[in-house]
């Protein structure tokens, strides 16, 4: 199955749907629900869902309209995407000056398909907000954003995808942790440090690293097996501080790609980013992959429990 024909209805920035294959080959067999708290664009769990690499998905984020239009896509498609087709269409005869009245109107209704619309619309499809909490990214003034007719197909196919099957809450992504049992997965993404603090002009919310060390710790201690797309470098220059090797997680390193900005600059750095894997995690995998050597009496693979290098396919 070729998870390039997996749909993706929101253009979201930091999206890890290049990263999706990779991701998903460390999904235990038996995985009962994916939990995705950072959701974003919901590469990670379209694609599962797209594979059948879990029973159940659960998607989560802070940020109430982004969660606003998950719950539309699962459970009214159709006005999500009649309500997004009536708000682009009205900026046909002044673009520029219709975004700004969009942007307004969403910082004070707070409307799902509004945002669904900014980001579509905004440079970079980047969310970004002021001290205040208010979206303030500009519009990137050379496109309209994704056409109705393409956002129809891609919210329906999604819909399809997970509706009967799939949960979107708005909360703390330590809640997720809390909640998944033995046999779930919760795959994290939070917003690189270095790039986010408590509250900045980049993300709706920061990460506190020190308060993310202590809550991964309390999951290892309950077994959770978990995921965790962390630091990343780009040539030179390092996102993040990485997670601490108390936390015996492995790491693999995930080349991305060449940098389209270094392309750009005539350069030819390429971005890396790291995924960590639980403990309890990695000894489900390594049980699946003795279940697998049992039936077809092959060796169990050495590397899987040391940092390795993987590329996408």
């Amino acid at each position: 199955m070729n998870l390039k024909n997996a749909p993706q209805p929101i253009p979201y920035q930091g999206s890890k749907r290049r990263q999706v294959p990779i991701i998903l080959r460390h999904l235990p067999k038996d995985t009962a629900t994916l939990w995705e708290p950072f959701v974003g664009s919901g590469a990670t769990t379209i694609g599962a869902a797209f594979s059948r690499s879990a029973e159940r998905y659960v998607v989560g984020d802070t940020l109430g309209p982004l969660v606003g239009i998950w719950k539309l896509i699962l459970d009214s498609p159709v006005e999500l995407c009649d309500r997004y087709e009536e708000i682009w269409t009205a900026q046909l005869q002044d673009p520029r000056t219709y975004y700004d009245q969009i942007r307004d109107e969403f910082n004070t209704s707070q409307e799902p398909a509004k945002l669904l619309y900014l980001i579509a619309r905004c440079v970079k499809n980047a969310i970004r907000f002021n001290g205040e909490g208010k979206f303030n990214q500009s519009p990137d003034n050379r496109r309209l954003g994704m056409k109705p007719p393409l956002l129809r197909r891609r919210v329906l196919a999604v819909h399809a995808l997970l509706a009967d099957r799939t949960s979107a809450v708005c909360e703390d992504y330590v809640l997720s942790l809390e909640r998944a049992d033995r046999y779930d997965v919760v795959y994290m993404d939070p917003p690189y440090m270095g790039v986010s603090g408590t509250r900045d002009a980049r993300y709706h919310q920061g990460l506190d690293y020190d308060r993310f060390l202590v809550d991964l710790s309390n999951a290892n201690q309950r077994g959770i097996s978990y995921m965790v797309s962390f630091d990343g470098r780009c040539g030179t220059k390092s996102y993040g501080p990485g997670l601490p090797a108390a936390l015996e997680l492995t790491k693999i390193e995930v080349h991305v790609g060449r940098s389209s900005q270094a392309t750009l600059n005539g350069r030819l750095d390429e971005t890396v980013e790291s995924l960590y894997l639980s403990r309890s995690l990695m000894e489900r995998l390594q049980a699946d992959e003795v279940k697998v050597d049992r039936v077809m009496s092959v060796k169990p693979r050495s590397d899987s429990v040391h940092q390795v290098s993987l590329f996408p396919a």
